[in-house]
């Protein structure tokens, strides 16, 4: 689990792609103090495990299901990354709960300056923004956010100078894509809702009774 605030910015060092999967390794100095093989980072707010670790450098293995649903796939030498090990009971939880179990990507639609705040318009599928309410958490490249408005296709929220600084959104411009990761109560109230709610095919259709059926005329001739 991660807490969505962002430790330091790192590099991507090499990426390796396969077939199906990749290897990155990622130059980093903060993450990389603590951590020991088999722990987890969040890279732009993807969940990785580490397999290979130095004083500035880390490296993880990205499968398949990971390259489709994220932009991890898309990242190239020199990328900026934001980076979080995984929070322990000490941690203060300044943000919210993030998993790194990123549930879809989202485009930047537009960018505007409002007094010191930048507010960035998102788009993304109607499957995701079902989720997605106003005041409810948000994970942006793992970025924890508030969101601040909800339309029929898109979603914004409001980032204050210092979160721009300290992680790679202020590389950010339209048409950027970036990892989502929804609240995770939300998910679960859906799925707790709807297994209550029987499928139409399996309601218990009514038995009617012989009282019931001469009211209604189809004993006795009478249609």
């Amino acid at each position: 689990m991660f807490t969505g605030i962002i430790e330091e910015v790192g590099y991507v060092r090499s990426i390796t792609r396969g077939a199906h999967s990749a290897r990155i390794t990622i130059l980093a100095h903060t993450v990389c103090q603590g951590t020991r093989l088999g722990d987890s980072i969040a890279v732009n707010g993807v969940c990785l495990t580490v397999t290979e670790i130095s004083s500035l450098v880390f490296a993880s293995d990205i499968m398949a299901e990971t390259l489709q649903r994220t932009t991890l796939g898309e990242l190239q030498c020199g990328d900026a990354v934001n980076l979080e090990r995984a929070l322990t009971l000490g941690t203060r939880l300044g943000g919210h709960l993030v998993s790194g179990h990123v549930d879809g990507t989202g485009t930047i639609r537009s960018i505007l300056k409002e007094g010191i705040a930048s507010i960035l318009e998102i788009t993304c599928s109607p499957e995701l923004l079902k989720y997605i309410a106003v005041k409810g958490s948000i994970a942006l490249d793992g970025i924890s956010l508030t969101v601040c408005g909800v339309s029929d296709s898109s979603f914004s929220v409001s980032l204050i100078p210092h979160t721009q600084m300290q992680t790679n959104v202020y590389l950010k411009k339209a048409g950027d894509t970036l990892n989502i990761e929804c609240d995770l109560i939300a998910r679960y109230v859906e799925k707790l809702i709807m297994s209550k709610i029987p499928d139409e095919a399996e309601q218990p259709r009514p038995v009617l009774t012989e009282e019931l059926l001469r009211l209604s005329g189809f004993i006795g001739g009478k249609l």
